[in-house]
């Protein structure tokens, strides 16, 4: 299935079916002068501020999405082809880029800012990144996937550019399956998945055949959201009201504590993040894991994983009902709203996440762009990851896009894991987050 032609993604604003002609660089010609040529790194429309010139400061996350390594990379393309401007980067966790965010607003002290899909709705309201809707060409929510054109949008306004889509896939250790004569084929559904890890775990291949990251985080709230899909679950319902505490929401809940009470899921589940889960995968000690796109590169890196060259990875198994989208994980680049200098900031996000910057660096994440999936370079550069992404792509479930989202996650968080650890029933830790979120909502 092309993506053009893919099922809106769920939740999502949806582009139409136009393609973006694929730019490429050739003739000898380097990046940063085939992209100062092509006037890359400029915004259309829109105001700004500043005399696009100057040094601009960044936040930015070191882990999953593009390495440290890969965005000074850009930087330092960004800098040779804009000698006029120096960019300072500051790398933090993701756990900590939201309230880093949130705290240095009041002073201004970033010009660029990273952002969550989930964050335009507060971030937005509170005026903590600029409204950039007019600096967005109107060629852009064709050219751009549905669900990368839904990052940074907030009641129909854009606070950002989108320059990480992503979501998790399944990833498998194919030596281990073959170990314990497992039909690969048998992971394209949840329930094929742990009858999958009962028949490893039985063979003694793997001790705990999954590892997830459940840690009390919001990579926690990234799992749930993709088996509360796959189970036919919304987070909240038409009318705006908590819906996980029922149905899909339920049976989600149950299947990841089921797992660990029989001993399929690794316990230290609980404590773990996407890095815990890729380094327990990659020595060898789980056969499968959902993860981010850059699990890819890194398990298949002999220098980074012993379990290189037997990774594979699919799209996210279906539910009972047949439904497996994957959640909607990417970020977005924004403009802080107080900082002057916004002209040279626009410069700096609009030629990182332009398609030639993009698409060199499709092993650690994936390009935002259509036709980039048809980019013989890209596809070489990713192939497994890009013959999922092609179907997943189109199907993603979105985490509520509400002003209160970080009290609700943390709300969530913390009543997932009481079900988890054993301290609730997954009915009743559900039915009390509910209660709490119906609060938060209102108020």
């Amino acid at each position: 299935m092309n993506l053009s032609e893919a099922p809106q993604p769920l939740d999502v604003v949806g582009t139409g079916p136009t393609r973006r002609v694929v730019l490429t660089v050739g003739g000898g010609l380097s990046l940063a002068a085939f992209l100062a040529a092509c006037g890359v790194g400029g915004g259309s429309g829109g105001g700004g501020a500043g005399s696009g010139k100057g040094t601009i400061r960044a936040l930015v996350m070191k882990q999953a999405g593009y390495s440290e390594a890969d965005i000074r990379k850009m930087t330092n393309t960004f800098q040779a082809a804009n000698p006029d401007i120096k960019v300072t980067l500051d790398f933090v966790a993701y756990e900590a880029l939201h309230d880093k965010t949130v705290a240095a607003a009041p002073a201004g002290t970033y010009d660029v800012v990273l952002i969550d899909v989930i964050w335009p709705a507060e971030f937005g309201t509170k005026k903590i990144v600029a409204d950039v809707s007019g600096k967005w060409p109107a060629s852009w929510k064709e050219q751009m996937l549905g669900g990368a054109v839904a990052t940074p949008q907030y009641d129909s306004k854009f606070y950002g550019v989108p320059w990480i889509l992503d979501t998790k896939y399944l990833f498998f250790n194919a030596e281990h399956l073959t170990k314990a004569k497992v039909d690969a084929a048998q992971l394209d559904t949840w329930d094929g998945v742990l009858k999958a890890a009962r028949a490893l775990k039985s063979s003694g291949v793997t001790k705990y055949p999954l590892i997830w990251s459940w840690q009390q985080a919001e990579a926690l709230i990234c799992d749930y959201a993709t088996l509360l899909g796959a189970f036919g679950g919304t987070f909240l319902d038409a009318s705006g009201k908590p819906a996980f505490q029922q149905g899909g929401g339920v049976q989600a809940l149950e299947f990841m504590s089921q797992s660990i009470t029989d001993g399929l899921t690794n316990p230290t589940s609980t404590q773990s993040l996407e890095e815990d889960v890729r380094r327990v995968f990659s020595a060898g000690q789980a056969s499968m894991a959902m993860n981010w796109t850059y699990m890819f590169g890194m398990a298949n890196d002999a220098k980074e994983s012993q379990v290189a060259g037997h990774v594979k990875v699919l799209q996210t198994p279906a539910g009972p009902g047949g439904k497996r989208p994957g959640v909607n994980g990417s970020m977005a680049l924004s403009l802080s709203a107080e900082r002057k200098n916004q002209d040279a900031a626009w410069k700096y996000i609009t030629y990182l996440t332009s398609q030639p910057v993009q698409n060199p660096f499709a092993l650690s994440s994936l390009p935002v762009w259509k036709s980039s999936y048809d980019d013989p370079a890209v596809v070489k550069t990713n192939p497994d990851v890009v013959e999922q992404a092609k179907k997943q792509l189109g199907d993603l479930i979105l985490r509520p896009q509400v002003k209160s989202y970080n009290a609700i996650s943390q709300v969530l968080q913390t009543e997932i894991q009481n079900a988890l650890v054993g301290k609730k029933s997954a009915q009743q830790a559900l039915n009390d987050a509910a209660d709490k979120t119906a609060t938060l909502l209102t108020s």
